[in-house]
């Protein structure tokens, strides 16, 4: 049974669709000392795409602002999942392959 190792990165709020500003990589998460290296590692391997790539396609399918952003490792491969919080104060989560970009799922948070 494959592991699922959240990798939390940051909660994001863009108030001014600052998307430019975010990092390439996820920071890590309080107390996941070296959950940063190993994200980094797989961008730099090119397992995993950079947030200025995932970003835009998780707000094409669902406008709005993110609110969060999560690097999770289970049984999909390596996965973003984006929660938007859209115009009419709904949360949703999109679910994309990290390597690709390919929406896997999208539902109500």
């Amino acid at each position: 049974m494959t592991r699922t190792r959240p990798y939390r990165l940051a909660t994001v709020v863009l108030l001014l669709g600052t998307v430019s500003s975010m990092p390439l990589v996820p920071p890590a998460r309080a107390g996941d000392d070296h959950d940063h290296v190993e994200a980094r590692a797989l961008l730099e391997r090119g397992e995993i795409l950079p947030l200025g790539r995932i970003l835009p396609i998780a707000q094409k399918r669902v406008p709005g602002d993110v609110i969060e952003v999560e690097l999770d490792h289970g049984k999909h491969g390596w996965e973003y999942e984006v929660k938007v919080l859209t115009a009419t104060g709904r949360v949703r989560e999109v679910k994309l392959n990290a390597a690709t970009g390919t929406i896997r799922k999208v539902e109500d948070d």
